[in-house]
């Protein structure tokens, strides 16, 4: 009897250890990610929609079970020496992974590969960088300059145009460039007579537009990057010169005043920029990819662009002060990366009906 005692105490020890060891797998499994935003800037309206965006987001992962943490860090005007420090602390502290707003394309790419050597992937979007071991969610700000080029040139047949550019040293900046640079080239009868850096910021387009337009003359349309095109629109009156076209950037000021133009005179325009819900995106493809999902490195997201058709929908929608943006769940951002797998493009806008 002793020896069947000892034979029973034994089964029943070998079963509570395959038992706990099968529960630690579980557990293993369902490890909650610590999942850090690094920020360059924010100090303008899109980047403030963009941490809300995020935070929101970051909520309903936790909620999910998904992670234990997202906080998100801000380096101050748009430093790459300052956020290459902030990653460096990151890896230290130990964070799962990193999704980048990144302040510059290239002088962050040392930072990026010692946090991907050390088992941290790096997810940029908006703002992208070009160390191949990141992975970038690409806006085609090329497109969108190009778009604005192709909207004047529908509604006019020449003129002179003035352009409002970013944020100097930044990726999308330069994208948003060359899009309109190179368009500009199939439309010879517009002459570009005036450059101003806005900041994506409508307090500081205002007084750079104030500022050149005593030297400019008429003026047939403002291409612009967004956060730009209420200041220019309100230099442009404060000079007591005709509002050309001026290009939106989906802020609600921008559709607001676009909308009041358009009930008084029929005022056309077209409004494009990235989302800022680009950063909720983000989140869910770095737990994607800490979850062993197969992720391209490079995945392709549309610009969120506003026509008369949506015009009504977005300023129901858009808080005053914010920017439009679009809430993207999870099933959708695991969508975008199955599309991106099989060469397809984007799923549709998740727009509620």
């Amino acid at each position: 009897m002793k020896r069947i005692y000892v034979v029973l105490m034994l089964l029943i020890a070998t079963m509570c250890l395959v038992l706990a060891e099968g529960q630690a797998d579980k557990n293993e499994s369902v490890k909650q990610w610590r999942i850090a935003l690094c920020n360059d800037y924010a100090g303008n309206s899109w980047r403030q929609q963009m941490l809300k965006d995020w935070d929101q987001a970051v909520s309903q992962a936790k909620a999910m079970g998904l992670i234990a943490e997202g906080p998100a860090f801000t380096t101050n005007e748009s430093s790459a020496a300052e956020q290459a420090a902030q990653i460096q602390n990151l890896i230290l502290e130990g964070f799962d992974a990193i999704v980048l707003d990144a302040a510059s394309p290239t002088a962050l790419n040392g930072a990026v590969k010692k946090a991907v050597d050390a088992g941290i992937p790096v997810i940029a979007f908006d703002n992208n960088v070009t160390e191949p071991s990141a992975y970038n969610l690409i806006i085609d700000f090329e497109e969108v300059g190009e778009s604005e080029v192709k909207f004047v040139a529908s509604k006019m047949k020449g003129g002179n145009i003035l352009e409002i550019r970013g944020l100097a040293g930044t990726s999308c900046d330069d994208a948003y460039h060359t899009g309109i640079t190179n368009m500009l080239k199939k439309y010879p009868e517009f002459t570009v007579v005036g450059e101003v850096y806005g900041n994506w910021t409508q307090s500081v387009a205002q007084k750079e537009v104030a500022g050149i337009l005593p030297s400019l003359p008429e003026i047939a349309a403002v291409v612009t990057q967004g956060g730009d095109g209420y200041g220019a629109v309100k230099a442009f009156q404060a000079a007591g010169r005709d509002v050309p076209i001026i290009c939106m950037g989906n802020r609600q000021d921008e559709l607001a005043i676009w909308k009041e133009l358009k009930d008084e005179s029929g005022y056309e325009t077209y409004s494009g920029c990235s989302c800022p819900g680009s950063s909720q995106i983000a989140l869910w493809v770095a737990i994607e990819v800490l979850n062993g999902t197969k992720v391209p490195n490079n995945i392709n997201l549309p610009p969120l662009t506003i026509g008369n058709d949506k015009l009504d929908y977005f300023i129901e929608n858009t808080p005053k002060g914010g920017v439009a943006t679009l809430a993207y769940p999870r099933e959708w951002a695991q969508q975008l990366i199955a599309n991106a797998r099989d060469g397809k493009p984007a799923p549709a806008d998740p727009i509620a009906n």
